[in-house]
């Protein structure tokens, strides 16, 4: 069972923002890895700390964590613990630390920066199904990896730290200022011997079949990321980018999404619509039957519970909303004229809305209520 993310800031849940702000610096200076070099242990604690905060430390997260807890996050490619690797945690929340830290070794000041490299981006379609269901995607990605035999060098304009300092003066005095290396881009390091085949850091493209698991209830517009799958850094210290996967969702024909909820606009004849009828309709695992009672109303909604998307957030599915639409026809025959003729005036046809029955804003509301 994955322990509380407050018991292991330390914090109340009554804690305010500030409080738990305080509490994870607490905690990652405690278990800094340079304070701890080695100590695998240490280093478990800081990104327990780091996925506590990444949690608590967002009001909207914090809120879902509070109701839901831990199942708030299952399968939505959120930290997830073993999700970020130490860079990624220096990268989130390097502001917390203030002066006293700056990249994977900034606590002593001395160590060489780790460098990254830079992300890709793919755009993955899903059809409706595949959404509900959730799907494992193969994709063929186009990434930059380091070539055989290139080597490196630690960069002389830096001496292998990644940043250079520069010490202006000004009316205040003298000013001294950080900022990443031109010459290594911030690696430490610059190519010593280049393959013929590679470009100027060493790299070739290379052509990865990368798996991409999608998880149920994701929606157009959404992101995944795949760590580890981008371009691999300059130099032998670096770490890999990320791959980015962008998701979009083609539109169903008969299906219309909304959330978590599908729509249905199921048509019937007006014999149907007064003599009630057994129909059959679709849904996105397959066709179902429903029943429909004599003297149904157009314009009902019939609610299959379940029957929609999973929640990422929560175990909860949504619904399938049955829209009711009598059909009325444009042309009649004689025989069939004469009929309707007949029965304009009975009592049976004449309108007569019960109280329970609501009118279409009514339904309109309670629909986005």
């Amino acid at each position: 069972m994955k322990e509380d993310y407050y018991d292991i800031l330390g914090v109340s849940k009554s804690a305010s923002e500030t409080e738990i702000k305080k509490a994870y610096r607490k905690k990652a200076i405690k278990f800094h890895p340079d304070k701890n070099p080695g100590d695998s242990a240490a280093e478990e604690n800081f990104k327990k700390a780091a996925e506590a905060y990444e949690v608590l430390g967002n009001q909207d997260k914090k809120s879902k964590y509070d109701q839901f807890g831990h199942s708030a996050f299952d399968g939505s490619g959120g930290f997830g613990g073993g999700g970020m690797n130490m860079d990624d945690i220096f990268s989130q929340f390097g502001d917390i630390f203030g002066g006293g830290f700056g990249g994977f070794s900034g606590f002593g000041g001395g160590s060489q920066r780790r460098s990254k490299g830079s992300n890709l981006r793919i755009r993955v379609s899903l059809d409706l199904k595949e959404i509900v269901l959730g799907v494992e995607k193969k994709i063929k990605v186009k990434r930059k990896i380091k070539a055989k035999g290139v080597t490196f060098k630690n960069c002389n304009s830096c001496n292998g730290s990644g940043q250079v300092t520069r010490i202006t003066n000004t009316i205040l005095g003298r000013m001294q200022s950080a900022s990443t290396c031109p010459s290594c881009s911030g690696s430490g390091q610059v190519v010593s011997n280049r393959p013929s085949n590679s470009d100027a850091n060493g790299l070739i493209s290379f052509e990865e079949t990368v798996l991409v698991k999608i998880p149920s209830g994701v929606e157009d517009g959404m992101q995944l990321k795949v760590t580890g799958k981008g371009n691999e850094s300059t130099g032998n210290n670096g770490i890999s980018g990320d791959l980015i996967v962008l998701i979009q969702e083609n539109e169903h024909p008969n299906l219309k999404r909304e959330g978590n909820n599908l729509h249905y606009d199921l048509y019937i004849s007006i014999s149907e619509a007064v003599l009630g009828i057994s129909k059959e309709i679709e849904t996105v695992t397959g066709n179902v039957r429903i029943k429909l009672e004599s003297g149904i109303q157009s314009g009902k909604i019939l609610r299959l519970r379940g029957k929609g998307l999973s929640s990422l957030n929560s175990y909860d599915s949504g619904d399938l909303l049955v829209h009711i639409n009598v059909w009325t026809p444009k042309t009649l025959n004689k025989e069939q004229k004469i009929f309707f003729e007949e029965m304009k005036n009975n009592e049976n046809f004449v309108p007569s809305p019960e109280k329970g029955d609501k009118s279409f804003f009514e339904k309109v509301k309670d629909m986005f209520s």
